[in-house]
């Protein structure tokens, strides 16, 4: 299993160092409710001295129905970004969903996150590989892990090298998702690995127009990550998961973030003793 290396500033994507942990809300709700998430999973990823990337959206793109809420739009949130980075020093990852977005959001953030619906859309990787930015691909839940190699390449042959792979779960009749752990080091042979512990627990097109989710199962899935070499963990986490405007079904109570990360890096450390 190969051990690729992608560096974000100070913050290094592999299996030789501590885990990285790419979390936030699901959208970007309010100014003072980011710079509050910001700031707290900062505090608390600290304490382990944990390589730490915040994600939120400018906005959700894919809701389900029109009555879903999609984010405070990209004109209101690019201040709000500059802001966080500014004064909480915390890298920021957002996912773009057409080539135009790409230019304008890049110069605001750190990771450009292509969505996992739109993995292959040639002209979108381009566009976001030329910004020079980190890219994170989430893996289609309609993809093999394999097949992943090929939008590995169209950023790489872009001139960007700074490119990692998300596992998000495939789809596993028409209103579940299950993570193939097969496919962490089928996809390490390509890219850094992050694995998608929320989104894996989503349950899509429910008949509601909400999708549902089973946070109770977090724990499990990122223990399995890490145990099969997944690089970093991707989590969306909030104050009030229930309250939420998108999401809240699979997202970890933020009071329950320290105790699990703590438990990943006791893992990592068993898996690295074994090499």
């Amino acid at each position: 299993m190969k051990n690729i290396k992608v560096k974000c500033g100070n913050i290094e994507i592999s299996n030789n160092n501590k885990i990285c942990i790419i979390a936030g809300p699901c959208q970007l709700e309010t100014e003072q409710h980011a710079m509050d998430m910001a700031g707290k999973i900062k505090e608390i990823t600290s304490k382990f001295n944990m390589g730490f990337i915040y994600k939120t959206s400018f906005d959700k793109a894919n809701r389900t129905s029109l009555k879903g809420q999609r984010g405070m739009g990209l004109e209101q949130s690019l201040p709000i970004f500059d802001k966080i980075k500014k004064e909480l020093d915390v890298p920021i990852l957002t996912d773009i969903h057409n080539a135009e977005q790409c230019a304008v959001v890049a110069p605001h953030v750190d990771v450009l996150q292509i969505p996992a619906f739109l993995c292959r859309q040639t002209d979108l990787l381009i566009a976001a590989a030329k910004t020079g930015k980190h890219v994170s691909l989430k893996k289609g839940q309609f993809m093999s892990p394999e097949s992943m190699s090929h939008a590995v390449k169209k950023i790489k042959d872009s001139g960007n090298n700074n490119t990692i792979i998300t596992e998000r779960g495939s789809m596993f009749g028409y209103q579940d998702l299950i993570v193939d752990f097969r496919g962490i080091p089928a996809m390490k042979e390509f890219a850094p690995v992050v694995l998608d512990v929320t989104h894996s627990l989503q349950q899509p097109n429910q008949s509601s127009g909400v999708t549902g989710g089973r946070p109770e199962m977090i724990e499990t899935i990122a223990k399995a990550g890490i145990a099969t070499g997944a690089d970093g963990i991707f989590i969306e986490t909030h104050f009030d998961p229930k309250n939420a405007k998108s999401d809240g079904a699979n997202m970890l109570d933020i009071s329950k973030l320290g105790s699990l990360l703590e438990k990943l890096i006791i893992i990592r450390k068993a898996t690295n003793s074994f090499k």
